[in-house]
């Protein structure tokens, strides 16, 4: 009887542990499965898998639908290559890179779903508008109000186009870029000229139906810091570090392909510039060509948009530890440039 109720215990114990390891191989067989799906290798996967194991990930399928547990993976990773000073070994960056791509996409998912907006009632006041006239031209304006019944834009100004105009009924197309978001546009209709908040401005219809275009291709992230502008000659090496100081101006925000900084003067358009500033210690430079200004007279200084070159792998990788902040808090006085960056900082301030 005792000999019966051992063996007995022995055969449930081994049951249970081939059922929970048949579970197991399942998991692994989906979690291969839907990495394909997502763009990945056999060998990048190999590589995940591990990294699934060691933060003890129990479903590893997860990680492919929760923006929270692929952050658990790559930052694990991230932590990893900076602890084993693997941070130059080029197939370490190339898998890094690629977990940046994917966790990267379902970020931009997640905030695509968020953000977008469907009518312009949802427009907020102070967006900036492009007001497109046919056959006259294209204004500037902005949200003064936005009411349930029509939006109250202030009076649309051309510098070209000084004369006044009468605005009654006109149709217009309006054009605007969502922070964060998209660019979108709408078709409307003048009702009247009007005063709001003392400003000279126009009533003009809702459209229940924005058209969404150009949409973002990164996350950009606020990162207020001095850097030092160089032109790029034709000649030149676009990616090689200056060692003297250039221009200098403040970086305003950071992704993977641009970024904007604010400067002395009024810069324009298609300018071929490298910004080059210290991150966390590691010198970085992004090659760039401008593609918007936006010039404030009364300061005397632009607001300057650029889009990157294609950045090296590793630039690319430190940039994006900065996005989805995975960066340690940097140790100033151990910054290249710190000298430099602390002038440009108090003339930029002084400014």
């Amino acid at each position: 009887m005792i000999l019966f109720l051992v063996f007995t215990a022995v055969a449930l114990v081994i049951a249970i542990f081939l059922t929970q390891n048949r579970e197991m191989s399942g998991n692994w067989l989906q979690f291969f499965a839907k990495g394909k799906e997502a763009g990945f290798t056999i060998k990048d996967l190999e590589q995940l898998r591990k990294l699934v194991a060691s933060c003890q990930i129990k479903d590893p399928i997860s990680i492919f639908k929760s923006q929270k547990q692929f952050e658990i993976i790559i930052r694990s990773m991230v932590n990893t290559v900076r602890l084993s000073g693997e941070h130059n070994d080029p197939a370490t960056q190339y898998f890094l890179s690629k977990l940046f791509d994917y966790f990267k996409k379902i970020e931009m998912e997640s905030s695509e779903h968020k953000l977008k907006i469907s009518n312009s009632r949802q427009i907020s006041e102070g967006q900036i508008l492009r007001v497109l006239v046919a056959g006259t031209g294209v204004y500037k304006s902005e949200v003064v109000k936005n009411f349930g019944n029509y939006l109250t834009i202030a009076r649309p100004v051309n510098t070209k186009n000084a004369a006044s105009m009468q605005w009654h009924g006109v149709k217009i197309s309006v054009y605007f870029w969502r922070e964060d978001d998209a660019g979108y546009v709408f078709d409307s209709e003048v009702i009247d000229e009007v005063f709001s908040k003392g400003i000279s401005s126009l009533k003009v219809e809702h459209n229940d139906s924005l058209f969404r275009t150009q949409k973002r291709k990164s996350l950009r992230v606020k990162f207020r810091k001095a850097a030092f502008l160089y032109l790029i000659a034709e000649d030149d090496n676009p990616h090689r570090l200056e060692k003297s100081a250039g221009l200098r101006c403040m970086l305003e925000d950071i992704s993977d392909t641009g970024c904007a900084f604010m400067v002395h003067g009024q810069a324009s358009a298609g300018l071929r510039l490298k910004v080059q500033f210290s991150l966390n210690r590691i010198p970085i430079c992004i090659p760039a060509t401008v593609r918007s200004v936006e010039y404030n007279e009364s300061t005397n200084s632009s607001l300057v948009r650029m889009e990157a070159d294609p950045l090296p792998i590793g630039t690319r990788n430190h940039i994006l530890c900065e996005v989805f902040d995975m960066l340690p808090e940097e140790d100033e006085d151990e910054l290249p440039f710190r000298v430099l960056e602390e002038e440009a900082d108090e003339e930029v301030k002084n400014a």
